[in-house]
């Protein structure tokens, strides 16, 4: 199918356009980009009112397949990407089995094809089972198909073996995404470790135990010449460690999620265990430093850490429910409302955040639809205000602790590889290419 759509709001920072335009959509591939375009025999989609950007790309997202399909899988993961504005994710390895063999990361992408209707990226275990004493065979995960390396949801806490893996994966040229965390510190902790604690009688986890493995991580990494990427930073310590390490030119980038940089420890106080998240949430000072440290250009992009559960886990008293919270699916709302509307954040270094920048990092398609890309956009209405229910999610994880706030701003469709795999009942067009 070739569509030609026309009159959307078109923001591509890589291409330098900002402004009205019409898109011609041909094989998967944007083939042509300008002003009243005209052809012959494509659908036309008239995108008046609309912003079309750039798929959204997630750096940080656990689908839980194989051995968690309660939680969720390939096929609701990547329906609740799409259905948020994602157009690529990846799949990181705590999964059962771990992602520590070319075996797990072979079913990903084969079952991704199958089932999956966004592009689906998966990230391979540093070491054996993500237990941090053995490394995974990296060579045989890049071969697979991995694009990065993680032992998502832990660190290292043997430095020789990480200073050893950073020194391997050097041959491969990816990315070490870093949970940053040490659990000798941690132990039982539930949430932020401070007077919000106190308060409630739960058991504190300390922001040292985040800032500790950073300040170790980043030494490691200028030591060896790793590149590494920080996955969502929660404290101010932690940021100024990662912008002094920046400045002496360790090779090092970081994310932040939506929760980090909009809620703060406070949410915590009705015990509700959807606000329970690791790192946890930080208190107001944290907060704050997170945003201006978003605004002015040292965070490199924004990640959502989408960990889904089931109702029966997190339906539990607070000190026993996992940590996670869901994220595909109100990313977007919640940056457009806290930072565009708010003018905190222009339209050009939203896209540059949640597109451009992750797809630099994983060195994979797509943060720009000029002539000859893939064709992976969205249609955005930046003024539609709409409440975040939880019988409206897609994904199997509910446990959003944004239900019942309202948010100015949602996709309204998604397009994969030239095929529509979304459409709101808002949309300015009918019917998906590509079911769920």
């Amino acid at each position: 199918m070739t569509y030609l759509i026309k009159h959307g709001f078109l923001v591509d920072p890589v291409a330098g356009r900002y402004g009205e335009y019409d898109l011609i959509i041909k094989e998967g591939k944007v083939i042509a980009v300008g002003k009243d375009l005209a052809g012959e025999g494509q659908e036309v989609i008239d995108a008046h009112n609309l912003l079309v950007m750039p798929g959204l790309i997630d750096l940080h997202v656990h689908l839980r397949e194989p051995g968690q399909e309660e939680k969720e899988t390939i096929a609701t993961g990547s329906r609740a990407a799409a259905k948020g504005g994602f157009t690529s994710i990846t799949a990181m390895p705590n999964t059962i089995p771990s992602a520590d063999n070319a075996s797990v990361i072979t079913f990903v992408k084969t079952k991704s094809k199958e089932e999956g209707v966004v592009r689906v990226y998966p990230v391979g275990n540093i070491t054996k089972g993500g237990a941090g004493q053995e490394l995974a065979e990296l060579a045989d995960l890049v071969e697979a198909g991995a694009v990065a390396f993680s032992d998502d949801g832990a660190s290292i806490l043997n430095a020789a073996v990480e200073r050893y893996a950073f020194q391997y994966g050097k041959l491969f040229n990816k990315p070490f995404l870093l949970h940053c965390e040490d659990k000798n510190l941690t132990a039982d902790g539930v949430m932020h470790e401070g007077t919000v604690s106190t308060k409630l009688g739960l058991k504190g986890i300390p922001a040292l135990a985040e800032e500790v493995i950073i300040a170790r991580d980043l030494l490691l990494a200028e030591e060896t010449g790793a590149w590494i990427h920080l996955c969502h930073l929660s404290t101010k310590r932690s940021l100024d460690l990662f912008k002094e390490a920046k400045a002496r030119g360790v090779q090092v980038t970081a994310e932040v999620t939506p929760h980090h940089l909009t809620l703060t420890d406070q949410e915590v106080l009705g015990y509700n265990p959807a606000t329970k998240v690791s790192p946890p949430l930080r208190p107001l000072h944290d907060v704050e430093a997170l945003q201006e440290a978003l605004i002015e250009g040292t965070i490199d992009l924004i990640a959502t850490d989408h960990a889904p559960h089931t109702r029966e886990e997190k339906h539990q008293e607070y000190s026993l429910a996992p940590f996670g919270m869901t994220g595909l699916e109100t990313a977007l709302g919640v940056v457009l409302t806290k930072f565009y509307h708010t003018g905190k954040l222009s339209l050009e270094r939203i896209v540059q955040l949640m597109s451009v920048k992750p797809a630099q990092v994983l060195k994979i398609p797509g943060g720009t639809l000029k002539e000859g890309s893939p064709a992976d956009l969205i249609m955005v209405d930046l003024n539609i205000e709409w409440e975040v229910r939880e019988e409206d999610f897609i994904s199997k994880g509910k446990n959003s602790p944004f239900i019942g706030k309202k948010l100015k701003g949602r996709n309204l469709a998604t397009m994969v590889e030239g095929k529509w795999v979304y459409k709101s009942p808002q949309a300015p067009f009918n019917g998906v290419e590509k079911k769920f």
